[in-house]
């Protein structure tokens, strides 16, 4: 330190030396951490964006019938099982000639009603994702393609710059 301030002319001049060494080498290299700033900056000011158009839910009478609705098929596809066991005891004739009836439904039909309730349940876990709820907890890298926050790797205390600035002396 000593030295240098003496030959150079004092810290002011070794300062403003510096900042032209970096103003000149940034002409010829970018700014990988202001890049990454601004970056951050355009997506922070984007997600706030898309949240102001959600901050107020407006649930009408529609769309608590609507929710209602899709609470359903859980509990009749459930308590339906229970009730084909509870019909084939109390009558076991009828209960034969309805199974015997199923058989006779083509296979194509069967192939769409499990697609149906497979696409059913498979929007509705998704629509848990989204939200944020269970899975994207579990799942990371679903909520890394759903563009959630909570996704991003952490920290390493590494300088993105100076590895940029690292490599690119190899």
């Amino acid at each position: 330190m000593g030295l240098i301030e003496r030959v150079i002319g004092g810290s002011d001049a070794t300062r403003s030396l510096g900042e032209s060494v970096g103003g000149v080498a940034e002409v010829f290299t970018p700014n990988a951490t202001r890049r990454m700033e601004l970056s951050a900056e355009i997506r922070k000011a984007a997600m706030a964006a898309l949240a102001s158009e959600y901050e107020y839910e407006r649930a009408g009478p529609f769309d608590r019938v609507v929710n209602a609705l899709n609470r359903l098929p859980r509990p009749l596809l459930a308590f339906g099982t229970l009730g084909l066991f509870v019909f084939a005891m109390v009558d076991p004739a009828a209960f034969t000639r309805r199974m015997a009836g199923l058989e006779h439904v083509p296979e194509p039909l069967w192939w769409l009603l499990g697609a149906i309730v497979s696409f059913y349940f498979g929007a509705r876990e998704l629509n848990y994702w989204r939200e944020g709820g269970r899975g994207s907890r579990r799942l990371p890298w679903l909520a890394a393609v759903l563009g959630r926050e909570d996704a991003r790797e952490p920290e390493t205390g590494e300088n993105a710059a100076i590895s940029a600035w690292r490599n690119g002396m190899r």
